[in-house]
């Protein structure tokens, strides 16, 4: 049976297409980039924002126009909305979150350990999805409930995976040629709590640095309260990208409250300056939500006063949409959408110019990039595009033989959402 994957939304629903795609494989299957050539597709939906949702009914749609029959939905949306799920064109199966590493074994009729995943070897996503890194799922859910966030009702609570598990995911990247794994979750920072003995995110960290050869290790999304000092002093670890992405939502003390935020900006300020005096390169990028119901003018012009003196190596910027389920449906003083939009542009506009300020500041140094694109030319050389650790993206010359593998490169000069460099040498 050839199979096609897609998914919108998170990293975390990447690294869940990931499993699949290499039951799937495991089980004799072929995975096709084209939808038009697939007897069965798996779509992971999203419903973070509205656009999301919305999103996950068209990629739906687009795949039942190509002529796929037999459509699986699964993830946040279709979790939420199953009925309306299984009216889309196509839909023949909605499967639940808490029964998504099952989907395959119980869609072939087969006991989950019939599934031959040893040597666990990562399977590349044929099409848009194929990805020189690799999501590695370590924890699920969420132990908050913020008032604006629809995913906890989706995920649940908090729960990790194993430590044997990851180990094992990460060694199977390793075998598998990748050169950078990526550590996902809703609450990534919660990982170990719900364990015995009770762990965090560091140990999960340190165990990977000692039982894995993978050379590097970059962390997903991590609610600053989750941050502890012992992790921070791993960013300075050469195999761990000295990137940290933390959700602060809105600069305005009151927003914040009324969000039910674990955070305010006087602590997320001390965090910063915590995690910049002990790793002054690292790169901290953001997640804001604007418009959200009762942000007043003064409250807008705090928040945004309070970003712009974080000064961000980037960020991004959404714009509020109620969801249903969610306390903040019902709050008083809506925000009008175009008040939303306009907020939206202003932050925006903000996390720019903080994010060319961060590039700039390395023109002239000489950085290790992880190659994830190749373009070659007619020559043999060709237009090359990968991240550094603290997560600059980099375009340069070069041959195509370069594509996922580290490069010695001196970056010299910006270009729009990037630095262009010079290839100094192969490492």
């Amino acid at each position: 049976m050839k199979i096609y994957l897609d998914m919108i939304g998170c990293r975390l629903n990447q690294s869940e297409l990931e499993i699949i795609a290499r039951q799937f494989s495991s089980a004799g299957h072929r995975l096709v980039g084209d939808p038009s050539k697939a007897d069965l597709a798996v779509v992971n939906t999203c419903t973070v924002t509205a656009a999301a949702a919305a999103d996950s009914r068209k990629t739906i749609r687009r795949i039942a126009r190509s002529g796929v029959k037999n459509i699986i939905s699964t993830g946040c949306w279709s979790e939420l909305e199953p009925e309306a799920a299984l009216q889309l064109p196509g839909v023949t199966a909605v499967v639940k979150n808490s029964q998504k590493e099952g989907l395959v074994a119980a869609l072939l009729s087969l006991e989950e350990d019939e599934l031959n995943l040893e040597p666990l070897q990562r399977v590349p996503i044929p099409g848009s999805r194929q990805r020189t890194r690799s999501f590695i799922k370590a924890q699920d859910g969420c132990r908050h409930q913020c008032a604006f966030c629809i995913t906890t009702v989706a995920r649940g609570d908090s729960r990790s995976e194993p430590l044997s598990k990851i180990i094992r995911e990460g060694n199977g990247a390793v075998r598998s040629g990748i050169k950078e794994i990526v550590l996902t979750g809703v609450q990534l920072g919660s990982w170990g709590k719900d364990l015995s003995p009770r762990a965090e995110l560091a140990d999960l960290v340190d165990a990977l640095l000692e039982r894995t050869e993978i050379p590097r290790i970059r962390l997903s999304s991590i609610e600053p309260w989750d941050v502890s000092p012992t992790l921070i002093d791993l960013l300075r670890q050469d195999r761990i990208a000295r990137h940290l992405h933390l959700p602060l939502q809105s600069g305005s003390a009151s927003t914040l409250r009324r969000m039910a935020r674990a955070i305010n900006p006087e602590r997320y300020q001390r965090l910063i300056e915590q995690i910049r005096s002990r790793v002054p390169e690292a790169a901290i990028t953001t997640d804001i939500l604007t418009g959200f119901p009762g942000e007043t003018d003064e409250e807008f012009q705090e928040g945004l006063d309070f970003i712009i003196q974080m000064d961000f190596a980037g960020g991004h910027v959404f714009t509020y949409s109620a969801r249903e389920g969610t306390p903040a449906v019902d709050f008083p003083d809506q925000v009008p959408h175009p008040v939303r939009k306009t907020r939206s542009a202003e932050i925006r506009k903000a996390l720019q110019a903080s994010a060319e300020r961060y590039r700039k500041a390395f023109l002239n140094a000489e950085l290790s990039v992880l190659w994830e694109q190749a373009l070659e030319g007619e020559t043999g050389s060709g237009k090359l595009i990968g991240l550094t650790d603290n997560y600059l993206r980099v375009e340069a010359e070069g041959p195509a033989d370069l594509w996922n593998r580290f490069s010695r490169v001196r970056l010299d000069e910006l270009i729009p959402g990037g630095v262009l460099g010079t290839i100094l040498a192969k490492e």
